[in-house]
Formats: C-alpha cells, sequence, structure tokens
C-alpha cells in the first residue's frame, strides 16, 4: 500500500516577512524513477536534495526510496534559501514510511541540514514562526538555537532537534525532544557617558528632545567639535522597547541573518559610500537594508552631504510612512523603517566656517554648493538643526556637569516619555510626538494663548509653512513634556524655533 502524500509547512522569506509554503513529498510513481522538485525551487533548493540523502546515510537512516516528486506549492513563487532543506527532508521521510503520516499534520519545520546531518539555524527563523502562528500551525521543528530564538513568538509550539535523526525519531513518537534552550543574553556593550564629554550644553538638550519625542536631529560643526561622540550616546537615552517593539526587531535581525547584540535600541551607521541598496534594502532576494535594520532605534549618517544624493532623497518617504517598499519585476516587497534619523555635517567643505580661530578657505561657491547637496524638503524633515561649536580650553579643562550625563538627561527623557504614553491611555499603538497628526497633536498640546501667539510671530518671521507650524508645535510638546508640564507655553515655541535652527549663529547662515 502506498504512503500517502505527506505536507510538511515552511515559510519562504521575502524582505522581513514570511510567506507560508507547503513542501509535498508523495511516494506514487509517476514517471520514470528520476526525482523532481517542483515549484520554481532555485539551486540552493535543488542541492538540498543531495544534502538531505548524504544526511540520510551519515546517519544511518534508511534511505527514501521511489520517491519521484516533490512539490513546493504556491507554485508560481520562487523558492530560495537552505530553510527548506528540513521540511524537504522530513517530506521525504514521511513518504517513505519511516513514521506516521499524521503526526505531519499541520507542522511547519524550518532550517538547514549539513552533511553530517546535523540541523542548523536558517535566515528569517523568527519570520517563519510568526507566520506559523498566523497559519495555526500545531507545531514548528527547528534547530535548538533557532527555537530558542522564535520563543518570543507567541501562540506557537516550538522544537528543537540537534540532528534530523532526532527530529525523525520525535515523529516517529520514539523520541522526546527537550524544551528549547533560553535564548543566551549577548553580553551588552558598555554604555558611553555623556557625562564624558564637557559642555555642549545646547546640543545635549537637542539629545534628550529627540529621544523623548521621537525627533529627527542634525549636527552642524567643525571637525573634532564632538558631532559623531554626542549622536552615538543618543541610545542610551531611549525609552526601552516595549515587548511588541523587541519582537519586531528581532525578526528584521534574524531575517538579515544577524543576531540582535542586547535588549537596546539598535543603533545603524552606514558608511556614506553605501549604495541605495545597502540602505533602503533590495537585491535579488530582497533583504533589509540600513533603514529597516535600524527600525525601532537610530540611523545615524555621518558626513552626511557625503552620501549619494539618490540614497538621500530616497529616505523622506520612509521618514513620513515609517516603512519601505522596494519593487522589482517578479516581486513588491514592503519592510518596516521606523527609525530615528540623525546625522552630522561641516558648515562647509573644509568644515571651518564659523570657527572660532581657524579661518574658512573656501569660496561662497563652494559653500553654497556643498549646502546643495541637501535639498529642502529632506532639511524640512530634520526637526532639530543645531549647531555643535568648537569648545574653548577652559571649557575642556571645566568640571564634568552632573545634570548633563546619560542618566539624568534618561530620567528627564522617560518622565516625558510616560506623559505621552498616559496621554494616549487607550490608543491601539502608541505614537511619539514627532508624529502626532494634526488632531491628535492640538489635543495633546493644550497650547496657552500667549504659545499661539508666539507660535504666529515664529511663522511669519520665518516665513514657514503649514507643516513647519506642525513640526514646531511638536517640538514645543516635547520640551513641555521634558519639564513636566500639562500646557506648551511661548517659552517652549521659542526654544523649539532655536533648537529648529530658525536662529542660527552665523557660522552657519
Amino acid at each position: 500500500m502506498q504512503t500517502p502524500t505527506i505536507t510538511i509547512g515552511c515559510g519562504l522569506v521575502q524582505g522581513v516577512d514570511a510567506i507560508p509554503v507547503q513542501v509535498e513529498a508523495t511516494a506514487r510513481h509517476a514517471g520514470d524513477g528520476t526525482p523532481r522538485l517542483l515549484g520554481l525551487v532555485d539551486a540552493c533548493v535543488r542541492e538540498a536534495y543531495h544534502r538531505v540523502l548524504q544526511a540520510f546515510f551519515a546517519l544511518d537512516l534508511p534511505s527514501p526510496r521511489g520517491v519521484t516528486t516533490v512539490n513546493f506549492a504556491p507554485a508560481a513563487l520562487r523558492k530560495h534559501g537552505s530553510g527548506f532543506d528540513l521540511p524537504l527532508a522530513l517530506a521525504l521521510a514521511g513518504a517513505g514510511g519511516l513514521y506516521p503520516a499524521e503526526r505531519a499534520t499541520r507542522l511547519f519545520a524550518f532550517g538547514e541540514v549539513s552533511l553530517r546531518g546535523e540541523i542548523l539555524p536558517a535566515r528569517g527563523a523568527v519570520s517563519v514562526a510568526l507566520a506559523a502562528a498566523q497559519q495555526g500551525a500545531r507545531a514548528l521543528l527547528c534547530s535548538p538555537a533557532d527555537a530558542a530564538v522564535c520563543a518570543a513568538v507567541d501562540g506557537l509550539t516550538l522544537y528543537g532537534a540537534a540532528t534530523l535523526a532526532d527530529a525523525i525519531h520525535w515523529l516517529a513518537g520514539h523520541k522526546q525532544l527537550p524544551a528549547p534552550p533560553p535564548r543566551p543574553a549577548a553580553p551588552a556593550d558598555a554604555v558611553p557617558d555623556l557625562a564624558d564629554l564637557r559642555g555642549h550644553q545646547t546640543p545635549k538638550r537637542a539629545l534628550a528632545v529627540a529621544a523623548a519625542g521621537g525627533h529627527n536631529l542634525l549636527f552642524v560643526g567643525p571637525p573634532g567639535t564632538g558631532k559623531s561622540a554626542l549622536l552615538r550616546r543618543l541610545p542610551g537615552l531611549l525609552p526601552p522597547l516595549a515587548a511588541a517593539e523587541r519582537l519586531a526587531v528581532l525578526q528584521v535581525h534574524a531575517a538579515a541573518g544577524l543576531s540582535l547584540p542586547d535588549e537596546r535600541r539598535p543603533l545603524r551607521a552606514p558608511h556614506h559610500t553605501s549604495s541605495a541598496a545597502s540602505v533602503l534594502g533590495g537585491g535579488a532576494d530582497v533583504r533589509p537594508g540600513e533603514i529597516t535594520l535600524a527600525h525601532h532605534g537610530v540611523l545615524f549618517l555621518d558626513e552626511l552631504p557625503e552620501f549619494r544624493r539618490d540614497v538621500l532623497e530616497a529616505l523622506r518617504q520612509p521618514l513620513e510612512d515609517g516603512t519601505v517598499t522596494v519593487g522589482r519585476a517578479r516581486q513588491t516587497v514592503t519592510m518596516p523603517a521606523r527609525f530615528l534619523l540623525v546625522a552630522a555635517m561641516n558648515p562647509c567643505p573644509c568644515g571651518y566656517r564659523g570657527h572660532r580661530q581657524r579661518p574658512c578657505i573656501c569660496t561662497p561657491a563652494a559653500v553654497a554648493r556643498y549646502r546643495q547637496r541637501l535639498s529642502g524638503p529632506l532639511l524640512d524633515r530634520l526637526d532639530l538643526q543645531v549647531e555643535v561649536p568648537a569648545l574653548a580650553a577652559a571649557e575642556l579643562r571645566a568640571a564634568a556637569d552632573p545634570n548633563g550625563g546619560t542618566e539624568a538627561l534618561r530620567t528627564q527623557v522617560l518622565i516625558a516619555h510616560a506623559r505621552q504614553t498616559q496621554r494616549q491611555a487607550g490608543a491601539a499603538a502608541f505614537t511619539p510626538n514627532a508624529r502626532l497628526a494634526d488632531r491628535a497633536l492640538l489635543r495633546a498640546c493644550a497650547a496657552t494663548d500667549a504659545a499661539l501667539a508666539c507660535v504666529d510671530d515664529v511663522l511669519t518671521r520665518h516665513q514657514q509653512s503649514a507643516r513647519g507650524r506642525v513640526r514646531l508645535l511638536r517640538l514645543a510638546r516635547t520640551l513641555a513634556d521634558l519639564d513636566d508640564r500639562d500646557h506648551v507655553d511661548d517659552v517652549d515655541v521659542m526654544e523649539a524655533a532655536s533648537l529648529r535652527g530658525f536662529a542660527r549663529a552665523p557660522g552657519l547662515a
């Protein structure tokens, strides 16, 4: 009697999500006995058949015989990746009668199989686990390492098998698999403290505002003034990841084949020579780019004008929507990209325009060309534009300000974050001040008459648009939150205008 067709669930990782795939194997002869892999599989998946047969031999397992057809459905999607090794092996084993067919019901599997029969982690296991949970899978079978990582997914039973023999014996009912081990805690890198940097009270205030309200930030100043050192300390001020955010960050990094170093928000700092595909995501098999890897974290662009113009302009849509869509001939993939953009730049090509001591050697035309590398619409999306001046020798020798350290500023940030959370009690999702829509912003501001009059005055004097008004009010709301106040007042509006760069120093004009 022929063994019925065996179906094992799996997932095709595209971007950061996984599309459910069914791996079907049958022992019914439908041709000359030559094995066929159907369903638009690539070379990696075709090679999996031979890897799996070698693994059966290495583990002294009965080799599946008479299996002529394996189908990967839906057939119209191109299948790629080593994660199909394990479901292919289990489907072949089931079709060969190595375990009862009912044991494969609603079972998902994902993992690479080595020639020795070891089950190895595969890129995108968290995405496949989420897809399996949404499909109502009974369980997900994978490597022990992937099972530990996927434990963050609710509503899914996980099994980690070290070898293909363990997996088949478990399906046959001859072996119990241990519970997935806890995810190993990665050693946390030491977080640099803002107290190590002397002076720069205004830039530090801008960092706290950016962290508290999710506002994009640009530092402008001569070389060596501490722009990069300040911005790299920003993640230490950010609120901790919520459970849903932590899972989203874990999914993104797993889809990219990376591990999350610790529980802090990610910081990505691509080089200015990076291509558009590396920053935005892409490739033949679309993978997350830097802006997606910075999801729920920080994207740091040092030497901002040195980035390619097309890369910078492509950031405008993700900054507004929180997603990036990558189109290819056969597929269009949308990936999350809700990040905090922070950037640093010099005021001119030589870097010393407005410096206290060193003269600038740039011509006005060279300065104009340098500034024109950044478009007005991109600059408008940088809520905070702050000068980082060169410090005098006496300021560098001064004692550290106890109120300018990371811990003190983070306390203010957490107070401001708690205020925002309290105002949005009952909302479906948390929205930071930097993304508040018009009606929600007006309710949240509770602006005094003096504040509204000050807003009108600032907009008139600096010829700002309606979008500039919204961004000014968002900043003012965050400043009031940092000071633990309910109402936005005129002092908040004036400070917001200053941090927006409306009252720039001569070196930045």
